[in-house]
């Protein structure tokens, strides 16, 4: 087992999977638990010490004592690779960190606005490959909506003289969006995922 200490962004990519795996699998949590609890890992734990035959000749010799059997260790989840892989793929299609990166104090209105479309149009060819995308609110923006007591916070936010109790009245500003499939591809080389545009030389 390599026991090189991750670096800083392994690191947070780590914590951010594990975030999410902790959540979503109590059995995982329970081991997480332990070991911040101080509790050794199996391969850190000392071996048993060989036990002693007895000394009579005419009595039989005890039974072979069995090793204690060390509780299983949640494996290290390997580091979530999905945001760099959607960067890479934003740059492949609309040239996307290209455009960020670039200062474009230089440039005239007109100029951005023509970088503008091709990026526009690369960034939408990627959400409509990768993804699968629906509105958080079925109903038109400007129209007027009623959010009943328990509403779902995460899903609508609320603005303006927000006062009182549920339920509210107020006008949709925006319908919102929610992500219900993705489809990003499946990677050979998680290392990789890291290098969002190569170096191009020419010769």
């Amino acid at each position: 087992m390599n026991s090189t200490p991750p670096s800083f962004l392994s690191r947070v990519a780590l914590a951010m999977s594990s975030f999410f795996a902790i959540l979503g699998d109590a059995r995982f949590a329970a081991n997480v638990a332990r070991l911040r609890a101080g509790e050794a890992f199996a391969a850190d734990m000392p071996a048993p010490a060989p036990v002693a035959a007895a000394p009579a000749p005419v009595v039989a010799a005890p039974a072979p004592v069995a090793a204690p059997v060390a509780a299983p260790v949640a494996p290290v989840l390997a580091a979530d690779t999905s945001a760099l892989q959607l960067l890479g793929l934003l740059q492949r299609e609309a040239r996307f960190v290209d455009f960020v990166q670039e200062d474009t104090t230089g440039y005239s209105d007109a100029d951005i606005g023509a970088a503008t479309r091709v990026v526009h149009a690369g960034c939408r060819k990627v959400l409509a490959e990768h993804f699968t995308l629906e509105p958080v609110r079925s109903e038109a923006e400007g129209s007027r909506v009623t959010l009943a007591d328990g509403f779902d916070a995460a899903a609508v936010r609320l603005t303006g003289n927000v006062v009182g109790q549920a339920p509210f009245t107020g006008t949709l500003g925006h319908r919102g969006w929610r992500v219900s499939a993705t489809r990003l591809p499946q990677l050979t080389d998680a290392k990789a995922a890291s290098v969002i545009a190569q170096a191009e030389v020419e010769l």
